[in-house]
């Protein structure tokens, strides 16, 4: 993972992303305190990270045979967001190890210029029957520099 501090959020523009996912929030995504929930957040960071991964082709999640697994997540929460907000939801790679790759977020609401959320998770790819670290596969390799900072 990463030894660099984070960017402060008045720092963080939407142009320091490489692909972007309009996700519109639900009803059911505000808690009793009027916004999103906390944890919804994480799921708009799994829903970006696994779109941008199937439309190049190099996630199968039912019968691929490497497979990423979630070993470290981050969420710093700057401002709230509520239903019916649609949010931008921007994606790079800001680090490529051999067989793990460190994925940084950021949750715009359309038309704002200032991160609702960032932050990270870290997925380390594995071998779907042993379920050990392997090399990344070149092709998912390739689609990961694309989108790498």
């Amino acid at each position: 993972m990463s030894n660099s501090p984070a960017r402060a959020p008045k720092d963080e523009r939407r142009d320091h992303y490489r692909h972007t996912l309009a996700i519109p929030t639900r009803w059911m995504d505000n808690d009793v305190y009027q916004h999103v929930n906390n944890v919804v957040y994480y799921s708009y960071f799994d829903t970006v990270v696994n779109e941008y991964l199937m439309r190049q082709g190099v996630l199968d999640y039912t019968k691929g045979d490497v497979v990423g697994l979630v070993v470290e997540t981050q969420c710093q929460y700057h401002r709230p967001v509520a239903f019916p907000d649609v949010i931008d939801a921007c994606v790079r790679v800001a680090r490529l190890g051999s067989s793990s790759v460190r994925y940084e977020i950021g949750l715009f609401r359309q038309g704002e210029d200032e991160p609702a959320a960032t932050g990270h998770f870290v997925h380390v790819y594995v071998k779907r029957p042993e379920q050990r670290p392997t090399p990344l596969p070149d092709k998912l390799r390739a689609a990961l520099q694309a989108i790498a900072v």
